[in-house]
């Protein structure tokens, strides 16, 4: 109620109460006056200087600017002070229409160039009363303080190893682990640090970093001490996300932020806000979002909204971190530029009824394309009598490049190569009568011009995994019958492998079958990094636990059926671990570890480390990125004991460690030994000199001896083996 009015009653007389009359109009004048009259106003900095005369056409230039769709500027609420000196200060008030407008001008316009020498700073005035209150901002001038330089580890310091060993991070009970991965002793630590973490940890996709969660946020450890490099204040997190280049991360928590008055990092714009867009380099905030930004539950028969699962990773990173992007279910794409977090082309891209979408995960090399872009791919179901649609759009032009109808579709995965050479659509359809499932896979030849699509139809089975050989064009899938969803026992599975078929001359031909194994009851695939192997294996289940390792380009005799194509394959073993539940390869190909987490059951936990050279029947090419053809690797693989003696040398020596330490142990008191009589010698030399004697001296006691021995020094080293025992496993 506004001041000067007082609260009526009903009296005797039978007057109304104040409640029945209607102050809105005054009210709304009151609040006008009070409340919105500077929450309307920006301040707008980063303007170019001009004369007065020029001041009427640069105004009506920043007025288009300022002005978009949903916010506009008041009439005359445009103010652009000039200074003594005849010339604008650089800096404008602006009044909005609304305090919404003008809190959405700040976040849309703010950063935006003018020119190639300007760009737009837009804050809200009453950040005044936030940022420069009294005791916040000194009276007088002070210049900042400039520390000294100090130079910083450098992050990847790893790759400068000597003997090209991995790391690997092992989080155990309450503390964190980062290991040196050893060929055949234990694993050696390179610190080992108590309650480092108190979530989980994640390393970056490049190694650079290694994530700890915490109750207050994520920090980031990395270097030779693991000195940690920068904090992200984001509470209670539940989940990270990378860039593929590190720039940028992504962090989500269930429960929305609450942003305290005073906080020194993120704003109140950010309070309510579930996801947090971070530069990495600066540990500053870019841009938040709400959960229900993302996700819109639909609404159930009494009127509640039903429990949808939070898509995750919800945002989607382009291959050169150029580009994030978020799917609003239904609608479209939202596509952010970075690092300004701008929409581009400042509105969403309308895709009705949109599914999934997925970037391409390197830049694009298309036929005839010399331009910039970067591909999604998308797919939509069927609507009403249109068909079920799977395209391909490039950014930043948003030219559809390809699309396919499809029909009778009942679900769509969408995985990319890794050299963004071909995606496939993994497409579920189900018969007329809605009882069964069949899958078939749409292969688009993303490079080859005009971007043919390659139907393998040949599978009556359902799909259920599917994985690209990374950097090569082979493919495992893993399919199984009709699944009875009331029997306790997981049906029987097949595993099928297909390569490209031999052609003469560049290019790459029709994708054909290998050969599928019957009866397993494996459910994942997992590629070498390198590609050309892979395991085949069973997780995350009781009664099978099936480790199968996979070689494509075996050189044994080839297979009567493979000298068509493009793979010689060859199981070269198998394995088994019980009750594991993930896989993981090293960067290089040499290892792959499998492990029973704590996080899906208590028994047996524990990890193995297999080392893939000594699996295969032929040693694997060196680990290091290679530039070379696969004919060029065969011939190094072939010729691969000339060049391997070097590294056996070198594991030998690594084997006699500790022989070598005693060695260097006595080669150190031998010569702190002869540094010693050196100086002896001099300071011998040096009284003699000072009582006129003859400066050459011998040290009593010992260099007689040496000349009994002669002048040389011997060193020998005694190796004698004690006891040798071997058992025959």
């Amino acid at each position: 109620m506004a001041p000067g009015f007082n609260t009526l009653r009903e009296d005797d007389d039978g007057y109304d109460s104040a409640d029945d009359l209607d102050f809105s109009d005054l009210r709304e004048q009151y609040d006008v006056r009070l409340e919105q009259g500077l929450d309307s106003f920006v301040v707008v900095d980063g303007l170019p200087l001009v004369e007065s005369g020029n001041k009427a056409k640069l105004q009506k230039f920043l007025t288009g600017k300022l002005n978009a769709s949903g916010f506009k500027i008041k009439d005359e609420g445009f103010y652009m002070p000039m200074g003594e000196n005849g010339k604008s200060e650089g800096f404008a008030f602006v009044e909005y229409q609304t305090p919404q407008q003008a809190q959405k001008a700040c976040k849309v316009v703010h950063g935006t160039p003018i020119d190639k020498k300007h760009t737009f700073g837009v804050n809200k005035i009453t950040d005044i009363e936030r940022y420069g209150r009294e005791g916040r901002i000194d009276d007088e001038y002070q210049p900042p303080e400039i520390d000294d330089f100090q130079e910083k580890e450098h992050l990847r310091w790893w790759l400068g190893d000597p003997n090209c060993r991995d790391q690997f991070a092992l989080y155990r009970g309450d503390g964190v682990a980062i290991m040196w991965n050893k060929k055949k002793d234990n694993p050696e630590n390179i610190i080992d640090r108590q309650h480092w973490t108190e979530r989980f940890v994640q390393w970056s996709p490049l190694g650079t970093y290694l994530a700890t969660i915490h109750a207050r946020g994520m920090q980031l450890w990395g270097g030779p001490s693991w000195s940690r490099q920068t904090r992200f204040p984001h509470i209670n997190v539940d989940l990270v996300d990378f860039s593929p280049n590190e720039k940028y991360v992504c962090t989500w928590s269930f429960r929305p932020i609450e942003v305290a008055e005073d906080d020194p990092v993120l704003s109140q714009d950010d309070d309510g806000k579930n996801y947090i867009i971070w530069d990495l380099t600066t540990g500053r905030p870019i841009r938040s979002f709400a959960m229900y930004d993302l996700v819109t539950a639909p609404i159930g028969p009494e009127g509640q909204p039903i429990k949808k699962q939070v898509p995750w990773p919800a945002f989607k990173w382009s291959a050169d971190d150029k580009y994030v992007a978020r799917m609003k279910e239904g609608e479209g794409i939202h596509i952010y530029e970075l690092p300004s977090m701008k929409a581009l082309d400042k509105k969403i891209i309308p895709i009705e009824g949109v599914m999934d979408f997925e970037w391409s995960p390197a830049t694009p090399q298309r036929a005839d394309v010399k331009t910039y872009e970067q591909l999604f791919c998308f797919w939509t179901p069927e609507i009403g009598s249109n068909p079920a649609k799977v395209g391909l759009m490039s950014i930043p032009s948003k030219q559809i490049v390809r699309t396919r109808n499809l029909f009778n579709v009942t679900d769509a995965k969408l995985h990319w190569q890794s050299q963004a050479a071909y995606v496939c659509v993994k497409v579920d359809r189900h018969s007329k009568s809605r009882k069964s499932l069949a899958t078939n896979l749409e292969i688009f030849r993303v490079r080859e011009k005009g971007v043919p699509v390659e139907v393998v139809d040949a599978l009556k089975d359902t799909v259920i995994n599917f994985a690209w050989e990374p950097k090569g064009d082979r493919f495992v899938l893993i399919t199984t019958a009709e699944v009875v969803m009331t029997t306790a026992v997981p049906p029987k599975t097949s595993v099928s492998f297909f390569c490209p078929e031999k052609i003469k001359g560049a290019g790459v031909g029709n994708f054909k079958h290998i050969r599928t194994i019957e009866k397993k009851n494996n459910n994942a695939i997992f590629w070498s990094p390198k590609g050309r192997f892979c395991v085949v294996g069973t997780v995350l289940s009781q009664q099978s636990f099936d480790l199968d390792f996979w070689d494509f380009d075996y050189e044994g005799d080839t297979h009567e059926g493979n000298k068509d194509l493009t793979a010689n394959l060859q199981l070269v073993n198998t394995a088994d671990h019980y009750g594991v539940t993930e896989v993981e390869w090293d960067p290089t190909g040499r290892y792959v570890t499998t492990g029973a987490s704590v996080w899906k059951h208590t028994m047996e936990n524990g990890y193995h480390l297999y080392d893939f050279k000594e699996i295969q029947t032929t040693p694997l090419a060196s680990p290091a990125p290679t530039l070379l053809s696969r004919d060029e690797q065969k011939t190094i693989r072939k010729n691969l004991r000339e060049y391997s003696k070097d590294f056996e040398e070198q594991d030998r020596i690594e084997e006699d460690k500790e022989k070598g330490a005693i060695v260097e142990e006595r080669r150190r008191i031998l010569s702190e030994w002869i540094a010693w009589k050196e100086r002896e010698r001099a300071d011998l030399r040096e009284e003699r000199e000072d009582l006129g004697l003859d400066a050459e001296v011998k040290i009593p006691g010992i260099e007689e001896e040496e000349e009994k021995e002669g002048e040389k020094v011997v060193e020998e080293i005694i190796e004698e083996v004690l006891d040798e025992v071997e058992e025959i496993m």
